[in-house]
């Protein structure tokens, strides 16, 4: 951006290419934007490199362990030669190399209530890109909690999932999956590189639309792809029946309503 003038120089910038579709103002707002993305695996990671590539001001990234040969299909921010170090110091430095001027902090840590509540709270936006479920419902807990929406992205074999979870006004993940299947393993099953690739970019996708405020979303809305024949469906999740946290906030909200008429 040009200090002086406060505008983007289309030939020097390294978003010139964009700014025919967000605009300068749609620019702007995502160089002041703070998202969240916990996982920086094969769909976590993609989706903080392209956020970074789209000039998002600042990321917050949180993963545990050390880079291991398996991760390699997919985990596109490790490198080959630094295996058994830990991710996060690997995946800072490859989105700095896209982006230098990208803010992050960084975390390798496991996904808490109490911790995740700290990190949703300073974003715009939430990416979940954890792998199993006590991580996604703490993550889910905490952007209940301070009331900031959540990218529900994930993805099995060659299928992938995608919702926008708003709190106070769409079902949770809570609502979407309320008993978790107690004999998931959660690094069993099998991942194509491209698939998870295709979820992450899919993700910064939501976040960059709901930061900008261009297309629609996919808020209340569940949308699954079948990549082997492109095929998809797009499920409203206005009748799903609610956890008793989404059911209590929204019997809060409609008395709330009543009272003001």
């Amino acid at each position: 951006m040009d200090k002086e003038s406060g505008t983007f120089q289309e030939d020097m910038s390294p978003f010139a290419r964009q700014l025919k579709l967000v605009g300068e103002e749609g620019q702007k707002l995502l160089e002041k934007s703070t998202v969240f993305v916990a996982g920086v695996g094969g769909l976590g990671g993609t989706a903080a490199l392209y956020l970074a590539a789209a000039g998002v001001g600042k990321l917050i990234l949180v993963h545990e362990g050390i880079i291991k040969p398996p991760d390699l299909n997919r985990q596109i921010l490790m490198d080959a030669s630094r295996i058994g170090e830990p991710r996060i110091p690997c995946a800072v430095e490859s989105i700095k190399r896209i982006n230098p001027r990208v803010e992050i902090e960084a975390y390798p840590e496991r996904i808490t209530v109490d911790r995740a509540v700290e990190w949703a709270a300073a974003a715009d936006i939430v990416i979940d890109a954890r792998y199993d479920f006590p991580e996604r419902y703490a993550l889910n807990d905490a952007c209940r909690k301070v009331g900031v929406p959540m990218v529900e992205a994930a993805m099995y074999a060659f299928e992938i999932s995608l919702s926008v979870i708003v709190p106070g006004e769409t079902p949770c993940l809570e609502c979407l999956y309320p008993v978790p299947d107690q004999g998931w393993e959660p690094l069993a099953f099998p991942v194509l590189g491209a698939t998870s690739g295709m979820a992450g970019t899919m993700a910064a996708l939501e976040a960059v639309k709901w930061i900008t405020g261009i297309g629609r979303p996919a808020a209340g809305e569940m949308v699954r792809i079948n990549t082997l024949d492109l095929s998809s469906i797009r499920i409203k999740l206005e009748d799903t029946p609610l956890c008793p946290a989404c059911a209590e906030r929204r019997h809060t909200y409609a008395g709330i309503h009543q009272a003001a008429r």
